[in-house]
């Protein structure tokens, strides 16, 4: 699987500077955390499940949970659970160990030949794990991991045992993407304590986990707020000194951090707008997209776009979706600019190890070497995964391609 590739070789080769690379479900797991881009979520009680992953697939989503958690009713878990392993098993097909011997030559992929996306659960309970691997039989080779809800220290260490023990009993590589999303992390005198026993559970399984993930909305819900469509995460103070400090103590780039995912955008097409568009007219304008820019507003999107840019510049990598029109912008906003790459090679060059300071080739800004390695380094494994632009292309060209591939 690779980011855009479901739009035309040719089409890429005119966007691209660099072409987004090409990886499996077995990939390094640095590789994997940073190329989940928009993770979509959908209910686990969705009849032809099989059917909307291949779907998906093909209009390029990368990642996708199969929730059995909060976007589901209590007395529908048991039959959402049997659903997940009859879709799984469909999509594995009659020859499910063929099929995963195929993935672990190639990538994830049904029998049909289609791609398949990272697929992960998201379960309520420690024991769901190990029991739909069993359930799942050899379709369990379908699974990159589960997503753990409500992850504390106290909270998260059976969630992870039991995923220790599912691995061991399939001999398949599970990941783990807690979500953080506890009253404890949110309230300020628990903070700081719920924050290092995070740190501690997820140090102590580090091979297993993948990436962690922001649930905003239960944040919000704690204090009876849901923030409006025309303002990011950012806005809402009490969630945004939440972002900061999770970032703060989980993102570090000194090699002890995690890949941390933005939060969800929970929106999908505004009834009345209250203020302005977020979204310039030039850049569509350039390249004749009008109606492009009239449907993202309509969609109630620009506000997603602001939210994204947003997640990069405090630290974060990629976003869980929850509908479909997300993962597009997403994955266009994520690709790294022609100047990005420019500047990050520059800072890179073997040559510059001692430190100094350079004029960028862009001629517009200081690439001082010491502290921006980091950034120049996480650039470079965003542009391995999503692609490095030409100087002409923009988020616009990006975006309309995908949307017509």
């Amino acid at each position: 699987m690779r980011h855009f590739g479901h739009i035309a070789p040719e089409v890429r080769s005119r966007l691209f500077h660099r072409e987004p690379c090409a990886f499996t479900a077995d990939s390094p797991p640095q590789l994997l955390a940073a190329a989940l881009g928009a993770t979509l979520y959908s209910p686990a009680t969705r009849q032809r499940l099989a059917d909307d992953i291949r779907k998906q697939a093909r209009r390029g989503v990368i990642s996708m949970v199969l929730c059995l958690e909060d976007s589901i009713e209590d007395s529908e878990v048991p039959a959402a659970e049997e659903n997940v392993v009859r879709n799984l098993t469909e999509l594995a097909g009659p020859h499910a160990a063929d099929a995963g011997a195929a993935a672990d030559a190639g990538g994830t992929a049904d029998t049909a030949g289609d791609e398949l996306p990272l697929l992960f659960v998201r379960v309520r309970t420690p024991e769901q794990i190990p029991d739909l691997a069993r359930r799942l039989g050899p379709a369990v080779r379908l699974l990159s991991g589960f997503v753990l809800p409500k992850f504390t220290e106290e909270r998260g260490v059976p969630f992870l045992e039991a995923l220790a023990a599912a691995e061991a009993a399939t001999g398949r590589r599970l990941f783990a993407m807690p979500v953080l999303e506890s009253p404890q992390l949110l309230y300020l005198e628990t903070r700081a304590e719920t924050v290092a026993g995070i740190a501690r559970t997820v140090d102590k399984y580090r091979d297993r986990v993948l990436a962690l993930r922001l649930g905003v909305t239960d944040f919000c819900s704690a204090y009876g707020l849901r923030r409006p469509p025309h303002m990011t995460a950012y806005d809402v103070q009490i969630v945004a000194s939440v972002i900061a400090d999770v970032v703060n103590h989980l993102g570090r780039a000194d090699g002890t951090g995690f890949t941390v995912t933005g939060p969800v955008w929970e929106y999908f097409r505004v009834q009345q707008r209250m203020f302005k568009p977020q979204l310039r007219q030039s850049p569509f304008l350039q390249v004749r997209a009008e109606e492009l820019r009239q449907a993202l507003i309509e969609h109630d999107l620009d506000g997603l776009l602001r939210e994204v840019e947003l997640d990069r510049a405090n630290g974060l990598l990629g976003k869980t979706c929850i509908h479909p029109s997300h993962v597009l912008p997403v994955h266009a906003l994520s690709v790294v600019s022609h100047e990005e790459y420019s500047d990050a090679q520059d800072i890179l060059r073997p040559e510059r190890n001692g430190g100094g300071v350079l004029r960028s080739a862009y001629t517009n800004k200081m690439n001082e070497v010491k502290p921006h390695r980091a950034w120049a380094e996480r650039t470079l494994l965003r542009a391995e995964v999503f692609g490095v632009a030409r100087e002409d292309v923009g988020f616009v060209e990006l975006l309309t391609a995908g949307l017509s591939g």
